[in-house]
C-alpha cells in the first residue's frame, strides 16, 4: 500500500481539476492536463470517477483520488462517505483523499471507520486533508497514512487565515510521526522549495499549474483595471 507514497517522497503532485462549469472540466481535457502535467510530476490529484478514469487511461504514475460532494446539513465534502471512496477506487486511484477536518460528517461513520473501510475493503492508503493543527491529530491516531494541510484556509475554523499554511505545516511535522503534504495555494516553484525544505514530504501544485479559469481572470481584471480604454 505504501509504494505509491514513497514514489512522491520529496516530489511534486500536480492537481488537475477544474470547475464543473468549465470548458476544462471535461474528462477528455483533464486526461491531457494530466499526461502534461507528468512531463515533470511524480503524481497527479484527481476530482470525481470519471475523471480519475480518463487520467488512469494516459498515466501510470500514482493518483490522488478524491470525489467532492455537497451534503445538505454538512460542511464536509472531499470524499465525505466510504461509498464515495469505493467509487474512486474502483476508477482507478492509488491513494484515496478524504476530509479529516473536525466537523459534522454525514450518516454513522466516524473518521476512523472510513479510514479503516479504505484500508481493509480497498487496500488503498488514506491521505486526511486538514486545516489546523487540532484536526490533523486526529486522522493521525486513525490510522491515516498521510496528513496534508490542503484545507488551511478553506474551512470556518480558517477562513480568516491565509494559505500556504507553512505554520500548520511546521506544526504537523513537530506531532505527526506519518508523511505530511503541503497543498494550498503553493502558487510558484520558490515555495514548492520552501515547503520541501520546511520537512513537507511531498507538495500538491494546483492552481497555479492547472488553474486557467482562474489565472485568466486574475490577468485580465489586472489589465483592465489599469487600461483606459476599458471603462471599469
Amino acid at each position: 500500500m505504501n509504494n505509491a507514497i514513497e514514489y512522491l517522497h520529496h516530489r511534486i503532485i500536480v492537481s488537475c481539476q477544474a470547475p464543473i462549469d468549465s470548458p476544462l472540466y471535461h474528462p477528455s481535457v483533464i486526461a491531457a492536463m494530466a499526461q502534461a502535467a507528468v512531463n515533470g510530476a511524480a503524481g497527479v490529484r484527481i476530482d470525481t470517477p470519471n475523471h480519475i478514469i480518463a487520467v488512469r487511461q494516459k498515466v501510470n504514475v500514482p493518483i490522488i483520488g478524491l470525489w467532492k460532494q455537497v451534503i445538505d446539513g454538512y460542511d464536509v465534502y472531499i470524499t465525505p462517505q466510504f461509498r464515495h471512496a469505493q467509487a474512486i477506487a474502483k476508477a482507478g486511484a492509488d491513494i484515496v483523499a478524504i476530509d479529516a477536518t473536525q466537523i459534522n460528517r454525514p450518516g454513522e461513520e466516524t473518521l476512523k471507520d472510513i479510514i479503516t473501510k479504505i484500508h481493509q475493503q480497498l487496500g488503498k492508503p488514506v491521505m486526511a486533508d486538514v486545516d489546523t493543527i487540532e484536526s490533523a491529530i486526529a486522522p493521525g491516531s486513525a490510522g491515516a497514512d498521510i496528513v496534508s494541510t490542503t484545507l488551511f484556509g478553506y474551512t470556518t475554523a480558517t477562513k480568516h487565515l491565509f494559505p500556504p499554511g507553512f505554520t500548520l505545516l511546521s506544526q504537523m511535522l513537530k506531532e505527526l510521526d506519518i508523511p505530511v503534504f503541503c497543498e494550498g495555494d503553493i502558487s510558484s516553484p520558490q515555495m514548492a522549495c520552501q515547503a520541501l525544505e520546511l520537512g513537507a514530504y511531498a507538495v500538491v501544485v494546483g492552481t497555479a499549474i492547472t488553474g486557467v479559469d482562474f489565472l485568466t481572470k486574475a490577468y485580465a481584471q489586472a489589465v483592465n483595471k489599469s487600461n483606459p480604454y476599458i471603462k471599469n
